[in-house]
């Protein structure tokens, strides 16, 4: 049986050990994710030059992981900047991101979506984000409330999960077209959403792959993934 194919967009950075020039890159910690489920990670340069060629590139793939990293652009969600604390927006993240999402939702691919990817999915279906929450977010460990019977619940085996943790400012405000929330922090943040409509829909706002090398219920996301690719 050939392992399923996931792709994975990339993002653009200044430098990397042993390299002379700005590099494409992704944390290894989604990769490795990907591979203990069994699937195979591919990453997509974030290159505007890509863009038209992503529909025929999506049939190639079984599934896509949309990843965390900056700030989407407000505008992409029909508001003005209005947050100092607004930082890491990249015009290329965004233009081929969005290209990868309204292609892979419309392929009704299997999708799981992480962090800043959660918030660019949710805003792909018409939702939209608080621009900030606070810091209270930012790098910390939480417990997650899962909703009975979920997609999410029936992943990780449980309805409360611990050592989640979230590296996030902002939040899903409105949800999107045919998305429920599935999880919430105690604060009564979204952190994770998922849709019935589609083949394999679900965003999370902490990071699984960060501790999911350890953490069962944490790779399980990755796990069930692969499974529905």
């Amino acid at each position: 049986m050939v392992a399923p194919l996931v792709l994975i967009v990339g993002r653009i950075s200044p430098k990397a050990d042993g390299l002379r020039s700005p590099v494409f890159a992704i944390g290894q910690q989604y990769m490795r994710a990907i591979r203990r489920a069994g699937g195979i990670p591919l990453m997509l340069p974030p290159d505007p030059g890509v863009v038209e060629q992503i529909d025929s590139l999506l049939p190639r793939v079984d599934a896509v992981v949309f990843a965390g990293g900056g700030d989407i652009d407000p505008r992409r969600y029909g508001q003005a900047p209005a947050a100092e604390e607004l930082y890491g927006i990249v015009t290329d993240h965004d233009e081929v991101e969005f290209a990868a999402a309204a292609g892979a939702l419309g392929r009704d691919l299997p999708v799981l979506a992480v962090c800043r990817g959660m918030q660019l999915v949710n805003v792909a279906l018409g939702g939209t984000l608080h621009q900030h929450i606070g810091d209270d977010h930012w790098y910390v460990h939480h417990d997650v409330l899962i909703e009975p019977g979920s997609r999410v619940a029936k992943a990780v085996g449980e309805e409360r999960i611990g050592e989640c943790h979230s590296v996030h400012h902002q939040a899903v405000d409105r949800l999107g077209r045919g998305l429920r929330t599935s999880g919430q922090s105690a604060d009564g943040i979204t952190e994770a959403y998922e849709s019935d409509g589609r083949s394999w829909l679900v965003g999370v706002q902490w990071h699984p792959e960060d501790n999911a090398h350890e953490l069962g219920w944490q790779q399980a996301l990755y796990d069930d993934l692969v499974r529905h690719a």
